[in-house]
């Protein structure tokens, strides 16, 4: 009793009810996502039209899987999983070009193995997901065999590159005169951000990689949260390395303080890791000249203006609500590694 198309999935055996199969055809293993991303619509009325939209890709593309998820910044979207960066954005082309929808893909993320204190394991795709730090025994990320084969001249600055993004040297072959082979094992969250961009740009367009899994082990790894006027803004979390935590929650914390538009009262924005404020910035308050009227006179009436203005700026600021705008969110993720 199947009752929509995609209750019946590519590799599905059909078999004859009256004389069924006794087991499945073999062969066929499930594609399982390596990068996760969630997708939000721009108007909160297209939710409906970008589930169509997912449910229909999915018929011709076995790989996509996606299940409904809530935001406090973006409202209600959906966390799907790809098999690959370039994946999600033949995904996200198509949503756009084919169902014509305005969507936002937030930061993609990888898988995780979060291992509890009291035994559990628990697969995290989503930082906004992660247990508490006091809960946590270990997070273990995915590593890939990564292999570039580039000109011997950009040697040095490929080695740079993976350096940075915590590559492990494995060895290097030489296949051709004047080309080489490096072989790195590397975390596939540092991959998939602009690995290939940044590798393309560093080699003038002369290197090539490929990757494939090589297994999950254990990292220093911690969750780093964005609070906009002490609210977490769930769609900026992210799981990052202990040692790049301060980094990036600076970067995030200066590109937001650039982005978000200024109230009329103070904004405070942080970055927290590791159940602490690392790095934090003021958007300054809009502010009406009460003095404007004052040509002179005593001190203590200018004094009373700008108390009763304080006052009134304290009381606002209980009340008021800072939203991040649309553009604002797109860049910072667009720069996160800034």
């Amino acid at each position: 009793g199947l009752k929509t198309v995609r209750e019946c999935r590519v590799g599905d055996t059909i078999t004859l009810a009256s004389a069924p199969a006794s087991a499945p055809l073999p062969g066929y293993r499930h594609p399982k996502p390596m990068v996760y991303a969630g997708i939000y619509p721009v108007e909160g009325e297209d939710y409906e039209a970008l589930k169509e939209a997912l449910e229909k890709l999915q018929l011709n593309d076995a790989s996509l899987v996606y299940e409904p998820e809530t935001s406090q910044a973006l409202n209600f979207g959906f966390r799907c999983g790809f098999l690959g960066l370039f994946h999600m954005e033949i995904i996200q082309e198509r949503i756009e070009r084919e169902y014509d929808l305005d969507i936002v893909v937030t930061a993609p993320s990888v898988e995780y193995e979060v291992h509890l204190l009291n035994g559990d394991l628990q697969i995290v795709d989503s930082p906004a997901r992660l247990p508490e730090e006091a809960q946590i025994e270990a997070i273990k990320e995915p590593w890939m065999r990564l292999e570039i084969i580039t000109p011997t001249e950009f040697y040095g600055t490929i080695m740079i590159l993976a350096k940075e993004r915590r590559g492990i040297f494995v060895s290097q072959d030489y296949p051709a005169p004047n080309r080489v082979q490096l072989n790195y094992d590397i975390p596939l969250s540092e991959l998939i951000v602009d690995f290939f961009d940044e590798l393309k740009s560093r080699t003038r367009g002369y290197a090539s990689m490929d990757y494939h899994f090589l297994e999950y082990r254990e990292g220093n790894l911690v969750k780093l949260e964005v609070l906009v006027d002490n609210e977490p803004v769930d769609a900026l979390a992210a799981i990052v390395h202990k040692e790049d935590a301060y980094h990036k929650g600076q970067a995030l914390v200066s590109k937001l303080k650039r982005l978000i538009p200024r109230q009329l009262f103070d904004v405070a924005i942080q970055a927290s890791a590791s159940g602490r404020v690392i790095s934090r910035a003021n958007v300054k308050a809009l502010r009406k000249d009460v003095l404007a009227k004052c040509y002179g006179g005593d001190i203590t009436r200018k004094k009373k203006l700008l108390e009763k203005q304080k006052r009134g700026k304290r009381r606002m600021k209980m009340v008021g609500n800072v939203e991040i705008p649309q553009e604002a969110f797109m860049a910072v993720l667009k720069l996160e590694d800034e």
